[in-house]
């Protein structure tokens, strides 16, 4: 029986792993791909009803655990490894995907949210959130807010504010002093933002600014390495570093992002697939086919190779410090549908000018609700 894996439909997500399929399971993998936006709009245990392999985003684990739709890589992976694993990958990536014990996803792909400017507009890069506020006086600079990322831009700018959302004490989600100092950021820049890009996801926002003169910087955005260094000679390179700290001293607050690969219950793992998914993991996947392919990888030694780095516009050393502080989601069986209420509250409640302490009262009332059984 032929494994069926399913990916996003970017060349990130797509390119590399239909490439490796093709060249090294005799067939035995074959990989479908829908829209980025398809994985929140459908229950992660209907796609591991229907696919071996499925490429998720780590909220999705406390959901995917819940439905017992996942098979934990301890099924098929020693400790060792997936301890040297751990070990070999950039800031969270694979401790993301921990949740009760065991490792629900193999972590192929990383990102974080970082700042990407056009440097021909924006001149050097802002450090703090008060460099950046300052900048948008002088030039345009854009907030990242359709879907779910006004949420992931509230939680990474309370990362730089110093407290992370949801994780010193999880029945909280955010105080009322970091919340409305978050508030205070996102009302003044997104006051400022440009229109033509306020209804875009990261995609279309970096796509946007390679081929248009109108958005200078965007503080908190996914960053896609293909935006780095353009196949498209007429679109203009961006520049991704490290995203915004709170102060000059302060470690850059940012969401972490990124893919893994699970492995649904459906899925009759072969020595032939087993073998692969350890390949795509290896030094020389993530260093070498990985990049070469239009992927991202989560190797930390990928991150820092001078080869990688000359391909793309030193992209990796210029971000590595963001992902390696990267502030990891709730996870927990119901996050989903709070991060999708929550960015819909925070894009609602600045449009509307709704004072900082009442949205943060409906944040609050809305993360407990999805905390409940």
């Amino acid at each position: 029986m032929r494994t069926r894996g399913l990916t996003w439909d970017h060349p990130r997500g797509y390119n590399a792993l239909a490439a490796a399929a093709a060249t090294r399971t005799d067939g035995e993998l074959g990989w479908d791909k829908q829209p980025l936006e398809g994985f929140e709009a459908h229950p992660i245990a209907d796609l591991c009803a229907r696919y071996d392999l499925v490429v998720l985003d780590h909220p999705h684990v406390g959901e995917a655990v819940a439905a017992g739709c996942l098979q934990p890589l301890e099924d098929h992976f020693g400790a060792d490894e997936i301890a040297a694993l751990d070990a070999e990958s950039i800031g969270p990536s694979l401790a993301s995907y921990r949740y009760e014990g065991k490792h629900w996803a193999l972590p192929l792909d990383a990102a974080t949210q970082v700042m990407a400017r056009r440097a021909d507009l924006a001149g050097q890069a802002p450090r703090t959130w008060d460099d950046v506020l300052a900048l948008s006086e002088r030039c345009p600079v854009a907030l990242s807010l359709a879907g779910p990322h006004s949420a992931l831009s509230f939680q990474s700018i309370a990362a730089a504010l110093g407290e992370r959302c949801a994780t010193d004490d999880p029945e909280i989600f955010v105080s009322a002093a970091t919340g409305a100092r978050a508030l205070d950021i996102m009302a003044a820049l997104a006051a400022r933002s440009p229109a033509s890009v306020r209804d875009l996801n990261p995609i279309g926002i970096l796509a946007h600014m390679a081929a248009h003169d109108d958005v200078a910087l965007c503080p908190l955005i996914y960053g896609y390495v293909n935006y780095a260094a353009p196949a498209n000679a007429s679109a203009k390179p961006l520049a991704f570093t490290d995203a915004p700290r709170g102060s000059p001293v302060g470690e850059p607050g940012s969401t972490l992002g990124g893919t893994g690969i699970g492995i649904s219950v459906r899925c009759a793992m072969t020595p032939t697939l087993l073998a692969h998914l350890r390949w795509l993991m290896s030094d020389d996947a993530q260093r070498g086919f990985i990049p070469a392919h239009d992927g991202q990888p989560s190797r930390r030694a990928a991150w820092h190779d001078p080869a990688v780095n000359a391909r793309w516009g030193n992209f990796y050393r210029n971000t590595a410090a963001t992902l390696e502080a990267a502030y990891v989601r709730p996870r927990h069986d119901g996050a989903i549908a709070f991060q999708t209420e929550a960015a819909a509250l925070i894009r609602d409640g600045l449009d509307a000018g709704t004072p900082h302490a009442a949205l943060l009262d409906r944040l609050q009332a809305a993360y407990s609700r999805s905390r409940k059984p």
